[in-house]
């Protein structure tokens, strides 16, 4: 079946595909979790089976890895490869300093072992996730499940007095059951609508008893990879610069990128 994608797979696309350019052959690749990061081991799979591409790649969740395997990358763990040449992922939100917030799929964990691992971050997003200040995004927390009410609870009164608008702390649900991490654990979402210290209140939540990490990705991304719904592109570094590069022209096709990546 031929099908036109949607302005947000065309978005989400092109940013993938321009951030491969910064693979080559040889590389140790890490990458994420989430529809945006799909596209993008899509993309890659592409180049490894047409394009002779040669990397070997680490991925941030079960599910990921699930869907490299499938279309035939060469996974290894972060504890064969050791360190990696680059990781790219996806965000939730990500402010002009490439600050950003992660876990929406509750992988941030993993996600941030990984991208420290690294040599370079490349985030991959529709300019939709761009914001001026973060925090319209639920913050995860990831948390052991034993005594999470009184780690919730640790964390309210952590949250007294921080640079926010919002201090609603929720557990994370599947259903009827708590949502459970690739690691075992628990996720508390924070919904605090506007975060003026993400570097201040990422130190803070940490110190909680019972939390693991946070979802804030503070001084760990390197470039920001921008897609639009018209298949533009822009690259963003830290400094604030953006670079306008060329876009992607994406004629409805029959291939692996009109399956469903959610």
């Amino acid at each position: 079946m031929t099908s036109a994608r949607l302005p947000i797979d065309i978005a989400k696309l092109a940013a993938a595909r321009r951030a491969l350019d910064y693979v080559e052959t040889g590389m140790k690749v890490g990458f994420g979790s989430g529809s945006t990061a799909n596209w993008m081991i899509k993309c890659l799979a592409e180049r490894v089976q047409n394009h002779n591409l040669q990397i070997t790649a680490v991925a941030t969740s079960m599910r990921s890895a699930q869907l490299a395997q499938e279309l035939g990358i060469n996974l290894v763990s972060l504890n064969d490869a050791k360190w990696l040449d680059v990781t790219i992922d996806g965000a939730d939100e990500f402010d002009a300093e490439l600050n950003l917030i992660k876990g929406g799929g509750g992988a941030h964990l993993r996600e941030k072992i990984v991208a420290a691992a690294s040599d370079r971050m490349i985030v991959i997003a529709d300019a939709g996730k761009r914001v001026g200040t973060l925090g319209a995004f639920p913050l995860p927390v990831e948390v052991i499940p034993f005594g999470w009410q009184a780690t919730k609870t640790l964390i309210e009164d952590a949250l007294v007095g921080q640079d926010v608008l919002g201090q609603t702390v929720a557990l994370r649900m599947a259903a009827e059951v708590p949502f459970v991490t690739d690691e075992g654990n628990y996720v508390l979402d924070l919904q605090l609508n506007r975060i003026g210290n993400a570097r201040q209140l990422s130190f803070v939540l940490n110190q909680v008893p019972g939390v693991i990490e946070n979802g804030f990705f503070v001084d760990v991304c390197d470039l920001a990879v921008v897609g639009y719904g018209d298949g533009r592109v822009e690259v963003a570094d830290a400094t604030g610069n953006v670079t306008q590069v060329a876009g992607y022209d994406f004629a409805p096709v029959e291939n692996m990128f009109l399956e469903d990546v959610q």
